[in-house]
Formats: structure tokens, sequence, C-alpha cells
């Protein structure tokens, strides 16, 4: 786990920020070393006061959380960090292709500094055309929920058809497009890459709570053209174990969040 001695170099190696606030980072870690990789979790203080190579790194996750205590919205904090202190080593790092994964308020960080959904906002230098807002129910959310992965595009979920079973923990989750035409192009680049369903994993066609924010087109993850940078609402973290399962003592289990962690691990390994 975090700054481990011991190193094997023949595992991909995840890098996972923790920013103030972050509350995730550690069951992000679990899951990436239940995949099948090393893990260590950094601050973003330390990250800025030592030399630490990021390209000796296979993967880059934004854990869930509060950075920052929201300060001026969710995410917003972290995605300054990012274009800030970081912008040359995340340009870099997507642009090689490796995975990237944002949770929740690490999926808020990657939208409002303009990394999702195409990058061409160039780290929130031009007017963003999407947001995470405010859930339509106007209040917090915490509960299970179900998702069905839909792209073949993004490398986290390519090949993957059960549907997963995991929270959410959030308030500002909805994910909301300045233009209703700019759904359609997600659609048409396969960037919808997870979307709220019913138990049975057909579509939540809105409703709640099976969409929790009100979420357009149940938008609960979208990944860039390019497939190999994720970002999603729900804590797919969270249900890695069988016993996590909230009705596991009842017999009841399986559609682990754990297969999208395998997924961005096995893609690292082969294009290391």
């Amino acid at each position: 786990m975090e700054n481990s001695l011991l190193v094997n170099d023949m595992l991909p190696r995840a890098l996972i920020l923790h920013a103030y606030g972050s509350n995730r980072d550690l069951d992000a870690a679990q899951a990436f070393e239940l995949a099948g990789a090393q893990s260590d979790v950094v601050a973003l203080t330390e990250l800025r006061a030592r030399a630490l190579r990021w390209a000796d790194y296979q993967l880059l996750c934004l854990p869930g959380g509060f950075a920052h205590a929201d300060a001026l919205g969710a995410g917003k904090l972290f995605a300054l960090d990012l274009t800030t202190y970081f912008a040359d080593e995340v340009t870099a790092f997507v642009d090689a292709g490796k995975p990237v994964i944002g949770m929740c308020n690490g999926f808020q960080a990657l939208v409002k500094s303009g990394i999702l959904p195409d990058g061409r906002d160039e780290f929130g230098s031009a007017a963003p055309t999407t947001t995470l807002t405010f859930n339509a129910a106007g209040h917090f959310e915490c509960r299970w929920i179900t998702l069905r992965p839909q792209s073949e595009t993004c490398v986290w979920t390519r090949g993957l058809s059960e549907p997963i079973y995991c929270p959410v923990a959030h308030g500002e989750g909805n994910y909301t497009v300045i233009d209703e035409s700019l759904i359609s192009d997600l659609s048409s680049q396969d960037q919808i890459a997870l979307v709220y369903a019913n138990a049975d994993g057909s579509p939540a066609n809105g409703e709640y709570p099976h969409n929790p924010n009100g979420s357009i087109a149940d938008i609960a993850g979208v990944c860039n053209p390019a497939g190999n940078v994720l970002g999603l609402m729900p804590h797919p973290e969270n249900h890695i174990l069988p016993h996590q399962h909230p009705r596991w003592t009842r017999g009841e289990g399986g559609q682990l969040g754990l297969t999208l962690f395998e997924n961005g691990v096995k893609y690292a390994s082969e294009h290391a």
C-alpha cells in the first residue's frame, strides 16, 4: 500500500492521489491490489514536495471523498490542484494512454478540470460543456444502486456484461450538459461508459431512486474519446468483496465492482 518498500516490477503500479478530505483512497488501494496491482497513496502536498516520477506508474486514481471540504463547489479545488501544480504530469499520463479513473469527488475533479469528457477544455481554459451539479432531489444521496456497463471504447468497462451493484454517496452527482445535443455526441463516440439501471439491469429511465441524482440519460460515468480515462459518481471500490454486499447475510451477492479494476489493471499490464 502507501509508500511500500517492496516493489514488484512484474505488477503495474497505481498512483492514488490524496487531497485533504479524501476518504476513499485506502478503499481504492485495496481494490487495485485485489485486482493485481501495487498501489501508492500519496498526498498532493507530499507530491508537490518530493521528486516522484509519475512515469513510474501505469495507473492513476482520483478517489472519492470531500477534497478540500468541497469549497467553491464539489471537486473544484481538487481540479485546481491538477491544473495548477500537475498539469504537465496529468497531460502526459492521459496522452500516453494509461488508465485513469476518478470516482465521485474524483469524477467531479476530472470534469471540472476539463479532462472529461473530451479534454478540449485544456484544464478549464474554455467554458465547460458538462458539469456535475446538485442532486435533483435536493439532498445528499447515500444508497446502493445498480450500474450497467455499456462502453466498449472504455478500457475499464470493455467486455463487461453483468451489472455492477455498489453504493453512491454524494450531494452533487447530477450530470448535466450545456446542450442536450452533446448527449448524442457522447453516445455516438461510445463515451457513456456506465448508466444507472433497475435491479435487473434494465434502463432506469430517469426514475428515482434507481437514478439517484437526476443525471441526464441516466449517465453514471463517462470516458474520454480514447477510452483510457473513466469518471463515475458511484463507488465500485466499496463492493469488491462478497461480504460487502448489504444483504450478504441473507444469501445475496454478486455484481462486484472489482471487475472495473481488474479491467483497468489488465489493460495497464498489457500496455506497459
